[in-house]
């Protein structure tokens, strides 16, 4: 198809971003400002981070599932914290949990999923030359790497790692002497996560400023991907709420090392009582769900944008419902900040008080279910085509209905002063937020991998992981809920103290532990698919999905700078798939409805008397490339 003719002083100022001078390998790929090559590290980081994550939690459903096995085969790996007995430590059981929590809500779902994305996508299908700040975009993930290493170290120290659960409730975070996960551990986890809020906050601030300031020609808001909705909302609200999350942590910190109470007061520890007076841990409570709400969103909404681009390209279809789609994920955003209490109806909180966040939470499903019933209304009657990103973007939509559905339960103060503490809650949020997000991130990247590395993953083993996780996932967290409801409680080490108990969970308790051994097995295969095709696998076209996103208008392996010459300009929405009347069945943003007047509608030709003021528009590429 034709495009718009090169203004001659714009192709000369872009093609001075595209021919740099040559970089040193550190500036390539290690100290890059490229946000292509950020965003690929922020991928393998997450990777990496998912493979820890998860062997943590297949580690404590061993103890679980299986009480009576000896664990010795794992004193390789764990070392002393597997006793004389054969058995995981229970001082370490907890620290497991805690660091499975910590390490997939934050650092593979917060940062290997937005960080990915937000910074692979944002400049690609906005039409610009890169972030904003190519210098803050590489301190961001320099700081997560920081943040990185320090929380991976905390893991062999001799103490152990923190072990106060993900939340870190005080008085047992606050009181180094009350606990071996307590002491260094802890310290190391609140510098991790100190350092990781900055570098979320430093991306965010890049994010929003890039989305509002270097659209190209044409794109106006109105014109935005769904993804890009998904990405500025999410940093928005992450630069409200991580504040507060580091805040907590820096009054921990005080709490816990310079002698203050914040969260402390009347603490007996051996009979002995503590100076500490007039603290409250409850303020800890509000604080970090203050974030811990939002953070929901910040891990489901990219996930959400990047569903919604992936289902109407494969589906060949407009998104059903486009403004309700962005008016829904702006009802989510505000909610998510004025329902964080429903996390603690179990604090002796006023019940007046309780109702208000109750009826706060139960609204929240109604912006939810406009974005599950606009997914099913774009899939409805469309020429589907089952690629693996596909099927994992209606696994998510699957996850996000089936989970959300128990958020209604635990939104009901009355139910969830009964369930909050058992695995009704675990099945619950790891089922809307946990694998709804990893799904989102597995579709991106089989969508997007090929704009990434030019290259195409392998289809048939795309198709055996997604059956594999997808039918996994359900028989890990669907028993979970019946579990829950019969009572059995979370973080426990064991369940073999009652013979009441052991009737009750023992079987179901080992038959989850075998669904999560399958589930973690088959992402072996997603990371074989994931390195052979990055070296071997098939050479994509530009175009591999026939997408109308403006990040395949680049060439298949885009340099610093993503476009050679001028970059397109933008006529018309994102969506615009089997349309009546057009030569193909998409028709890219950059094409200008005065190029294809067989397909326009009546409003779409009063249109093209607009294109000539777009093309004479100031590209907003004023902003120099790092060199």
């Amino acid at each position: 198809m034709a495009t718009v003719s090169a203004n001659p002083a714009i192709v000369a100022h872009a093609t001075e971003h595209d021919h740099h001078e040559p970089q040193s390998f550190w500036r390539t790929y290690i100290f890059s400002e490229d946000h292509k090559t950020i965003a690929k590290q922020y991928l393998i980081s997450g990777i990496i981070w998912s493979i820890i994550g998860i062997s943590l939690s297949v580690m404590f459903r061993l103890q679980l599932g299986f009480p009576t096995m000896k664990l010795g085969f794992l004193r390789p790996i764990l070392g002393s914290w597997i006793n004389e007995a054969d058995k995981i430590d229970p001082d370490f059981y907890l620290a497991l949990v805690t660091m499975h929590g910590t390490i997939m809500v934050f650092f593979v779902l917060t940062a290997g999923l937005s960080g990915t994305f937000s910074n692979f996508l944002i400049p690609l299908q906005i039409g610009a030359r890169d972030m904003a700040s190519g210098f803050l975009n590489m301190l961001s993930y320099w700081f997560f790497f920081i943040a990185s290493v320090i929380m991976f170290s905390s893991l062999f120290i001799q103490t152990g790692p923190a072990s106060g659960g993900w939340v870190i409730y005080p008085p047992l975070s606050a009181l180094p002497q009350a606990h071996k996960g307590s002491e260094l551990g802890m310290t190391l986890w609140l510098i991790s996560m100190a350092l990781f809020i900055v570098s979320q906050l430093l991306g965010g601030i890049n994010y929003i400023t890039t989305v509002i300031n270097l659209r190209t020609r044409g794109m106006s808001f109105s014109k935005l991907p769904l993804t890009i909705w998904a990405f500025l909302l999410t940093a928005i609200l992450g630069l409200i709420s991580f504040p507060v999350l580091l805040s907590a942590a820096l009054l921990l910190i005080f709490d816990r090392s310079f002698g203050t109470s914040f969260y402390l007061s009347e603490i007996y520890i051996k009979g002995e009582a503590l100076p500490n007076v007039g603290g409250s841990p409850i303020l800890f409570q509000h604080l970090f769900w203050f974030l811990g709400h939002p953070e929901v969103y910040i891990v489901l909404l990219p996930a959400l944008g990047m569903t919604s681009e992936i289902i109407a390209t494969n589906a060949r279809k407009p998104i059903f419902g486009y403004r309700a789609m962005i008016a829904s994920m702006m009802g989510i955003a505000f909610l998510a900040f004025i329902v964080w209490a429903h996390h603690m109806f179990v604090t002796g909180m006023n019940p007046f008080l309780g109702s208000i966040f109750m009826f706060l939470t139960l609204i929240i499903a109604v912006p939810s279910a406009v974005k599950a019933f606009n997914y099913i209304t774009t899939l409805w009657r469309g020429n589907i085509r089952f690629t693996p990103a596909m099927l994992f973007s209606i696994g998510l939509v699957s996850f996000f209905i089936s989970g959300g559905l128990t958020g209604l339960i635990l939104g009901n103060s009355a139910l969830d002063i009964q369930l909050h503490d058992t695995y009704f809650v675990v099945a619950h949020f790891h089922l809307v937020m946990g694998a709804a997000s990893a799904f989102g991130l597995l579709a991106g990247v089989y969508h997007w991998f090929p704009k990434m590395f030019g290259r195409l993953m392998n289809e048939k083993l795309g198709y055996i992981h997604f059956w594999m996780t997808f039918t996994g996932i359900y028989l890990v967290f669907f028993p979970m809920h019946y579990v829950g409801i019969a009572g059995f409680p979370r973080r426990y080490y064991a369940f073999t103290s009652y013979d009441f108990t052991k009737n009750i969970f023992a079987d179901m308790n080992a038959f989850i532990s075998l669904a999560a051994i399958f589930t973690f097995a088959a992402q072996w295969i997603f990371i074989y698919n994931f390195v052979h095709s990055l070296i071997k696998g098939k050479k994509s076209t530009q175009n591999p999905w026939k997408s109308n996103t403006l990040e395949w208008t680049t060439p298949i392996h885009p340099g610093h700078g993503n476009w050679p010459g001028e970059i397109p300009a933008v006529y018309r929405w994102p969506y615009d798939y089997s349309k009546p009347g057009a030569k193909d069945d998409f028709i890219p943003q950059n094409v200008p409805y005065s190029q294809t007047p067989e397909s326009n509608l009546p409003h779409e030709n009063e249109l093209i008397g607009m294109e000539k003021e777009i093309e004479g528009q100031n590209l907003n590429d004023q902003f120099k490339q790092p060199h």
